[in-house]
């Protein structure tokens, strides 16, 4: 079965009765567990950002209690498995200071932890890779929040 373009399917989806609209969106959530996490931030969230991030972050600081710092091969699973929560929460968002915010609070998660960043290439990466993504999101922002989230970055980068 060939899927649709995204055009049309708005333009069916225009046509239909709420109802029956309200029946596809069920059908809908009961296939994929991020369908259901999307409509649940769309109808819950979406209206409270401020509270999402607190949300996402208290998430992020249970991932950050939960790493075993007794090998960094168990503390690297962590992080990414940490790195995907915020891409999963960013694209439902889909607002770029949420990103920055998390990824933000992700990187200075990680300085606190006392995790040797530098110690562990993959780690570091991971680190660096977040860092270069938020310089590329602070790009796309007005000046004002530019310098803002910039001050936060620049004492993230300091080795």
């Amino acid at each position: 079965m060939k899927a649709a373009t995204v055009q049309d399917i708005k333009k069916e989806l225009q046509q239909l009765p709420a109802k029956e609209l309200v029946e596809i969106c069920l059908r809908l959530i009961k296939f994929k567990k991020d369908n259901k996490e999307l409509l649940t931030y769309l109808l819950f969230e979406a209206h409270d950002e401020p509270a999402f991030i607190a949300a996402a972050k208290l998430e992020l600081d249970e991932c950050m209690e939960q790493i075993n710092l007794s090998h960094l091969y168990f503390a690297k699973k962590t992080l990414r498995k940490m790195g995907r929560i915020i891409t999963k929460y960013a694209r439902y968002s889909g607002n770029k200071e949420t990103e920055i915010q998390l990824r933000i609070y992700f990187c200075q998660q990680i300085r606190e932890s006392g995790i040797p960043v530098r110690r562990n290439s993959v780690i570091s990466n991971l680190y660096d890779q977040q860092l270069k993504k938020v310089q590329t999101l602070l790009n796309s922002l007005h000046e004002d929040l530019q310098y803002e989230y910039q001050r936060e970055v620049t004492a993230l980068e300091e080795d």
